[in-house]
């Protein structure tokens, strides 16, 4: 009695639990009836008919991360070097992801390997580094365009490391230690051509400041001299109208006649001292000597005498 309920529980159990399936929410469940497809089961609670129902497939729906193992690679310059990567994708029809390919994470993970190989291959070291995002997007296209009957999404694909050769990294580093030296000595010629471009240029501005100093001198020396000019004329030209109004004053024609004869007599007595020749003495000579001569007390006394 006891083995025969045991039996019958153990066989109500089992019916139960091909008869309830609790879809969670991150799967798709794929039920097949009698080995055909029958339905997709979303997220939350179902039935099937004993026996003859199956959940043949369970789709993990969420997105997945898939870890690219590292590989040799050879660049366009043969430079073999180890890539690797992560890929990141996501099933959108569960049907096709469970019909379509026997399994959708190996092929993902061979075609990133393949695409990945053959898109190295085309460009060199140097432009992996500096085209890293370029080799990710052709990689995705490529994924993504070969994965659509698989009902897989390829989201992104990301490089995530470069690995050389120890000899290939020992070059590079030779190469980059090259390119420095040859930067810093561009640098220093540049450094003293901008020197000497300066100095040049402060020399010549030199020059210049200087030929426009001599040249304002001489301009202001040529002022000045013209200014002294002008304002002698204007004294000159103020004593003359001045003098000439004295003359037409009363008595001012006699006052220039004696003026005029008494620089007469002055510049003949002038003449007559830078001579090497004279007839009689000096003071006698002019006619200054003479009414000078005629008031001196010698010449009033031997007067005097001569009228005693």
């Amino acid at each position: 009695m006891l083995s025969f309920m045991s039996i019958t529980i153990i066989i109500i159990g089992f019916i139960i639990l091909n008869t309830i399936i609790i879809v969670p929410e991150r799967e798709n469940v794929i039920v097949e009836r009698l080995g055909k497809f029958h339905a997709l089961l979303k997220p939350g609670l179902h039935f099937l008919i004993p026996f003859f129902d199956k959940a043949a497939y369970r789709q993990e729906v969420r997105e997945q991360v898939i870890d690219i193992p590292s590989q040799s690679v050879i660049t366009s310059d043969n430079i073999q070097v180890e890539v690797d990567g992560l890929l990141y994708l996501q099933v959108m029809d569960a049907k096709k992801a469970s019909y379509g390919i026997g399994n959708y994470m190996a092929a993902s993970i061979n075609l990133a390997q393949t695409t990945m190989r053959s898109e190295v291959g085309k460009i060199t070291l140097g432009e992996i580094f500096a085209e890293r995002e370029a080799v990710n997007t052709k990689i995705i296209a490529e994924i993504d365009k070969a994965s659509d009957p698989w009902g897989v999404k390829v989201l992104r694909y990301e490089v995530r490391d470069i690995s050389p050769s120890r000899h290939v990294i020992e070059t590079l580093e030779k190469q980059m230690e090259a390119e420095r030296e040859k930067r810093a000595e561009i640098t220093r010629a540049t450094a003293e051509k901008e020197k000497l471009i300066n100095v040049s240029i402060g020399e010549r501005q030199m020059a210049i400041n200087l030929s426009n100093g001599a040249k304002q001198k001489r301009i202001n020396e040529a002022t000045g001299r013209a200014e002294s000019i002008r304002l002698i004329a204007d004294a000159t030209s103020k004593s003359l109208q001045m003098v000439g109004e004295a003359i037409e004053q009363p008595g001012g024609k006699e006052a220039l006649k004696m003026k005029l004869v008494d620089q007469y007599i002055d510049q003949l007595g002038e003449v007559i001292e830078g001579g090497d020749v004279s007839m009689y003495p000096i003071e006698l000579a002019t006619l200054k000597g003479i009414v000078e001569q005629l008031k001196s007390p010698a010449m009033t006394g031997s007067t005097a005498k001569g009228v005693q």
